[in-house]
């Protein structure tokens, strides 16, 4: 099986660090000795749950790392704070502009709001957001993914891994960008077997709840889902996808993992025998691709840019030698995936 990452991060040498505390929440800010000098690099600001949460902001930060060693430049990475508005997120992306970062990126739909009037300020800054098209402007990239495709992939692993035939999904807050990992998951596993029992739950309503940042959250729940006879649990959960992970390996079921080949997380090693393979989208790579055409291309790219299984954009890994060696597994992922990419299968985003 293919894996989506088109970048290698391994060995990469890490920048030093000197962290700093600001009005719009903790940062940490890498030198370089780039002698152009006309740029401080690449902004970044994470979304809920913020880095190590070995999923979604983590694989921001392995584009944001890799490309600040690539290209020569330095970087600013900004943690969220705690109940924060949508004006903090808004002035955090400002500040970023206004100190010389180019591009700037918002990690998480939550930026939405902070891009659009962020790039309204600085015409001449590339802005990045993740996992939101909303801001149409000639200085916005919207770099957004087809998580349906790879969760339907992760769908026909859980149901050709399941021994009750019964599994079970957890999504951090109930908005439409999960709904679409439920959506494609359960498309999936039916595809299998069409009477496969599905739990699914939603840990909050709101993010502000700790639906991406509460890993107690997602072990409670996963504990739910087992004992109600579920052997394997998908989480769309950020940081919360943590608890989920420990649960399953606690209680020796399967657990698929989100974003992040999480199989390959350090903070997660202990728990990686249980970790049956991961849902990717290619987060890392849209950082490190907007980043090179502005700092190297000279060429920032804007307008909607999508990952999908056509172009490597989401997949799943196969880190997990138990995952990789299954053949009937691998051969009826291969035909869905072939599906999805010839158009036969048509996966639900709600």
């Amino acid at each position: 099986m293919r894996r989506v990452s088109r970048i290698t991060i391994a060995g990469v040498a890490t920048a030093a660090l000197a962290v700093t505390v600001s009005a719009c929440g903790s940062s940490s800010t890498s030198s370089s000795s780039s002698s152009e000098g006309k740029s401080k690099g690449i902004g970044l600001a994470y979304d809920v749950g913020g880095k190590g949460d070995q999923s979604f902001n983590d694989a921001a930060y392995a584009g944001f790392e890799k490309a600040q060693k690539d290209f020569g430049v330095g970087g600013r990475d900004v943690e969220p704070t705690d109940n924060e508005s949508d004006a903090d997120k808004t002035q955090r992306l400002i500040t970023l502009a206004k100190a010389g970062y180019n591009p700037v990126i918002g990690v998480g739909f939550a930026y939405a709001g902070a891009v659009k009037e962020a790039a309204q300020k600085f015409p001449k800054v590339t802005f990045g957001i993740i996992d939101d098209n909303q801001t149409q402007a000639n200085n916005v990239a919207d770099m957004v993914f087809h998580e349906e495709q790879s969760s339907y992939l992760a769908g026909v692993a859980a149901a050709k891994a399941t021994k009750k035939n019964h599994i079970g999904f957890i999504g951090g807050v109930d908005v439409p960008l999960i709904h679409k990992f439920e959506a494609g998951y359960e498309q999936g596993a039916k595809s299998v077997n069409p009477k496969i029992k599905i739990e699914s739950q939603y840990l909050t309503q709101t993010a502000q709840e700790g639906g991406f940042s509460s890993p107690d959250k997602g072990e409670n729940a996963a504990n739910g889902q087992i004992d109600a006879g579920a052997d394997v649990v998908y989480a769309a959960a950020g940081l919360s996808g943590q608890g989920v992970i420990k649960s399953a390996a606690e209680h020796k079921v399967w657990a698929i993992g989100v974003d992040s080949d999480q199989y390959q997380q350090q903070a997660l090693a202990k728990y990686k025998a249980y970790i049956l393979t991961s849902a990717l989208k290619n987060v890392e790579g849209a950082v490190y691709d907007l980043s090179k055409s502005v700092i190297k291309d000279k060429k920032p790219l804007s307008g909607e840019i999508r990952g999908s299984l056509d172009n490597g954009g989401v997949g799943l890994s196969d880190s997990n030698p138990t995952f990789k060696n299954n053949a009937d597994m691998q051969a009826a992922i291969k035909k869905a995936e072939q599906g999805i990419k010839d158009g036969t299968i048509k996966v639900k985003t709600s």
